[in-house]
């Protein structure tokens, strides 16, 4: 595997699960690992652990993302990799402060705002961003006329179409800061034990946190592996950037994320739900 060592890599959803796995495995290769998440007491506890920096932020709050950007420009010269793996699913159709559905923003929004502020030095740092999908990504649907699922809302819905939408955001980001240097990918971590499922549907939380569940889902540490991978790894060498990964290998990606008219207009329309946050 490549080399880490002295990297600075931020990593959102690090208080736990495949975050907190990965942030382990990255500090112990030798990388600054910067912690970011929504529980002072578990991120604090990780970042404690691995004597590492940490900050907090609520993505269901679209106003607490610019100071985070604010803090992380501000204290370190380089970011190498940003990891956008926050995320959650739901189990009914909430409305944030912000106005937005809570799975599309928590998933979809919170991480294209931090992306887009720390976009200057990102392209500086010719950064690896990395965001953590699903292979749920399969079974959603970008509909630029129902983003939010206002129409025939469905928890699972909700979640797979955000996790589409983390596809079509590596998509456009390969196509338009991929020139300077920026290299971008996503990636199915498998389905891992975890609080994950908590608040979600009841299939959903009965799965994921059944007490004999760690028998038939991955661990955080085997869900972690690819984002360490392509965290560690040479992009146009070892990976294509702009695409979809799982188990370490390229895999196949939603057919919207072929269509580049409307992975454009998918931006466009992101851009415009966060222009009062930037």
């Amino acid at each position: 595997m490549g080399n880490v060592k002295n990297k600075t890599i931020v990593i959102t959803g690090a208080s736990d699960g495949i975050g907190a796995a990965a942030a382990r495995q990255l500090h112990a290769d030798g990388a600054k690992v910067v912690l970011v998440g929504r529980s002072e007491s578990k991120t604090k506890a990780i970042a404690d652990e691995l004597k590492a920096d940490y900050y907090l932020v609520d993505f269901a709050h679209l106003n607490q993302v610019k100071p985070l950007a604010v803090a992380l420009l501000k204290n370190y010269k380089t970011i190498d990799v940003l990891a956008n793996n926050a995320g959650l699913i739901w189990n009914k159709r909430t409305v944030t402060g912000d106005g937005h559905e809570l799975t599309f923003q928590v998933n979809h929004l919170g991480p294209f705002l931090l992306t887009q502020l720390l976009k200057e030095k990102l392209i500086k740092s010719k950064a690896t961003i990395i965001t953590t999908a699903s292979a749920a990504s399969m079974a959603g649907r970008i509909d630029l006329y129902n983003l939010e699922n206002e129409q025939n809302y469905g928890a699972f819905r909700a979640y797979a179409d955000s996790k589409l939408a983390n596809v079509l955001f590596t998509r456009e980001i390969d196509r338009l800061w991929g020139p300077d240097g920026v290299a971008a990918a996503a990636f199915h971590p498998g389905v891992v034990a975890s609080g994950f499922g908590k608040n979600s549907n009841k299939f959903f939380d009965f799965a994921y946190n059944l007490p004999f569940s760690k028998y038939f889902l991955a661990t955080p540490e085997k869900g972690a592996d690819t984002l360490v991978w392509l965290a560690s790894t040479v992009p146009g060498k070892d990976w294509k950037p702009g695409q979809y990964y799982a188990k370490r290998k390229q895999a196949l990606a939603h057919k919207q994320a072929d269509d580049q008219a409307l992975v454009s207009a998918f931006w466009d329309a992101s851009n415009q739900m966060i222009q009062k946050y930037l």
